[in-house]
């Protein structure tokens, strides 16, 4: 298992199992626009969202900067072709894929410009874009846009009009989708208090048994995706197509 530093979020862990399922409902999410393409899951970190995306019926390639996880990827999830990228300078010809998918990475990266044009060149005439990002509005309340993020491994976060406008140099917006909390969680929520700020006011260990309970049994399906309210959305999730 890799190591949990912060950076990404990871499979496995019963403290980090929050997180991850709110990952793992963008993938689900994306995996139809996924299915009999070849897809370029473009900051693959631990692996687990290509091997979805290729155990759906994609086509996949999985590309991340950092060599540790790709090495964990490829031994972890041997049905993913993995390839070491620099997400700026994608190492891929013009046309290559039917799809791009990028979950939960362009938040961490200080050129998104660059990243969204790469993308544009690697995708096939009308091909997709699928990106998801935490909603600055939500995940970062305090913070303005062109504030550092309070999340040392953020580059630069993004409200829904924000990320909408990154993409539209590029691509056709086709949806706009919100994360929320679904039936579930909102139910918890409103016996307990909001789950994340929870999360956050205490390291795992010190956490009240009821809330160490209820975060190892999230689900991702306790997570609903819909195109109501992006500005109070968890996460927001953009579907483009390539201009021509």
């Amino acid at each position: 298992m890799l190591p949990l530093t912060g950076e990404r979020t990871l499979p496995g862990i019963w403290h980090e199992n929050y997180w991850f399922r709110r990952h793992e409902i963008a993938y689900l999410t994306a995996l139809p626009l996924g299915r009999g393409a070849l897809v370029l899951d473009a900051g693959c970190g631990e692996g687990y969202g290509a091997a979805m995306l290729v155990d759906d019926g994609a086509d996949v390639v999985a590309a991340d900067v950092d060599l540790p996880s790709l090495r964990h990827a490829a031994a972890t999830y041997p049905q993913v072709r993995c390839v070491l990228a620099n997400l700026v300078r994608l190492p891929f010809r013009p046309g290559s894929f039917d799809t791009v998918v990028s979950l939960q990475v362009v938040e961490h990266l200080w050129d998104q410009g660059e990243f969204v044009s790469e993308c544009a060149r690697v995708l096939r005439q009308f091909g997709l874009l699928v990106l998801s990002t935490p909603n600055r509005l939500t995940f970062s309340p305090d913070d303005g846009a062109g504030t550092p993020p309070a999340n040392p491994f953020h580059s630069r976060e993004l409200a829904p009009e924000e990320l909408v406008d990154l993409v539209s140099s590029h691509f056709r917006v086709v949806e706009l989708l919100a994360v929320h909390h679904g039936t579930r969680i909102a139910a918890w929520e409103k016996a307990h208090g909001p789950l994340p700020e929870q999360l956050s006011s205490a390291p795992p260990e010190d956490w009240p048994a009821h809330v160490s309970d209820f975060v190892a049994s999230v689900e991702a399906t306790d997570f609903e995706v819909s195109v109501d309210q992006p500005e109070r959305a968890l996460d927001v999730l953009v579907v483009a197509e390539r201009r021509p």
